[in-house]
């Protein structure tokens, strides 16, 4: 704990300072949650006493406790505004294992080219049907509005892609599951 130095003969809002160090102690430490926060804030607002020697204030206790109560509010937003940023940079950042590396890299390039000459073997059709479901997303009944087929038809389409991803080896590897 660090105790400021001052002559028992310091005048002017040092000495005010001085007499009302203790309350402005607990104000302090009640605002910022701990005596050692609190003492480097009365340490600050020391400092701060020294562009104020030769001016002089109407009422110095109740601008030391305004000085405090600022200091404090200062304190407290500039933790919060620290305390966001860091979380939002921890967020931001990409666990070890969300990279790739370059093996797993070359494999799902693989697996992409195996599902993409399997996929360009099939008629038009069942193409169309695949890709406005898996990439898409579109549910099977406005595929099957717009194909003109009923949705057990677009279930047979999805049903003979999936059959010749996997029967072109990009199958399970490829995370494909019939809906």
């Amino acid at each position: 704990m660090v105790r400021l130095m001052g002559s028992p003969t310091e005048s002017g809002l040092k000495a005010v300072f001085l007499a009302e160090r203790p309350m402005l102690a607990r104000l302090l430490s009640a605002r910022l949650g701990g005596p050692d926060d609190a003492e480097d804030a009365l340490q600050d607002m020391w400092l701060k006493l020294d562009q104020f020697v030769d001016r002089p204030v109407a009422d110095p206790a109740a601008y030391l406790f305004r000085m405090a109560a600022n200091l404090a509010a200062d304190r407290r937003l500039s933790a919060a505004r620290r305390g966001a940023r860091d979380t939002g940079w921890v967020e931001t950042q990409s666990e070890a294992d969300d990279i790739p590396d370059i093996e797993r890299t070359l494999i799902a390039r693989e697996r992409l080219r195996q599902v993409q000459a399997a996929l360009a073997e099939l008629p038009e059709r069942t193409q169309m049907a695949f890709r406005m479901f898996r990439l898409e997303g579109r549910p099977q009944r406005e595929i099957a509005g717009e194909l003109g087929i009923s949705v057990s038809g677009v279930e047979k389409l999805l049903q003979r892609a999936y059959r010749q991803i996997h029967d072109s080896g990009g199958g399970d590897s490829a995370g494909m599951t019939e809906p």
